[in-house]
């Protein structure tokens, strides 16, 4: 039962943000939607 107990306390300090302070996540990149390009028309000579 010990072995139990132990391990159970193990597993909350390594949830408990014993590893530093929380980082927030990078922002988000916007939605939408991006077309970018180039076209061109003609007859190409020698």
């Amino acid at each position: 039962m010990r072995p139990l107990i132990v391990l159970s306390m193990v597993a909350l300090l390594a949830g408990c943000g014993a590893d530093g302070d929380p980082v927030p996540p990078e922002p988000a990149p916007e939605p939408g939607i991006t077309i970018s390009g180039s076209a061109s028309m003609g007859v190409a000579g020698r």
